[in-house]
């Protein structure tokens, strides 16, 4: 099972980048589960220094935009 975290404060893009890794998730089929985290001091833990980020399986793998539907599917894959 993945364990995917949207790092933000809770803003439209956050929310966006949340909206589309749960469709990529879906989309493949897999087994996830997506936590959001808000806590500004937390984000620190995973090196994030631009909103939003998406951490997957403990790795930053973006932050500072919102990629699209197909680049998160193929760090999900």
């Amino acid at each position: 099972m993945k364990k995917l975290i949207v790092l933000g404060p809770g803003c439209p893009r956050c929310e966006s980048l949340a909206n589309l890794t749960k469709q990529a998730a879906d989309q493949l089929g897999i087994e996830y589960e997506l936590e959001k985290l808000t806590d500004i001091k937390q984000f620190m833990d995973f090196g994030l220094m631009m909103t939003p980020g998406l951490v997957v399986d403990g790795e930053l793998r973006v932050q500072g935009k919102v990629p699209s539907i197909d680049d998160i599917k193929a760090m999900l894959a």
